[in-house]
């Protein structure tokens, strides 16, 4: 039997080819946003929130500092999560873009996302939504993953 920690095991170190795995999806998403033309930086951005929205400050120490050397402004990280109160400071791609990681993240009880993705879709290819909701998906997985282990943030602050 293994020592037991304080915040319950490392779901990836008890089970590393799921978390191998679960990684690999990601490897291969990340080839894939290019070929539907989604910045990098879209992508940090959505994994940014949906990490706030958890509460993951393991992912969070990880998708902060990525969006930014992405070019996400700090500025634009400074008020992510008052986005719908400043919409002139977000694209029209990212503000369907956080419609839609709202709705997959915290899923509305009595609503389904069909309404974001349709919104989404005026702005955004049916490929570009489907990726950014894989994308949305995936950090949402890891979010509950690094929660779920009580993963700490991977630097200090």
């Amino acid at each position: 039997m293994s020592e037991k920690t304080p915040h319950g095991p490392y779901l990836d170190k008890f089970f590393p080819a799921v978390y191998r795995a679960q990684s690999g999806v990601v490897a291969h998403m990340n080839k894939i946003y290019p070929e539907v033309d989604l910045p990098e930086s879209l992508i940090e951005l959505v994994s940014v929130r949906a990490s706030q929205l958890n509460g993951c400050s393991a992912c969070l120490s990880i998708h902060a500092p990525a969006a930014r050397r992405a070019g996400v402004s700090e500025g634009k990280l400074d008020i992510l999560p008052s986005w719908r109160e400043s919409p002139d400071y977000f694209s029209e791609q990212e503000l369907a873009a956080l419609d839609l990681t709202e709705e997959l993240t915290l899923l509305p009880p009595g609503r389904r996302h069909a309404d974001a993705a349709l919104r989404a879709c005026k702005v955004l290819a049916e490929e570009q939504v489907a990726a950014l909701e894989w994308a949305i998906i995936l950090i949402n997985t890891f979010n509950r993953i690094s929660i779920a282990s009580g993963h700490p943030p991977m630097s200090k602050i």
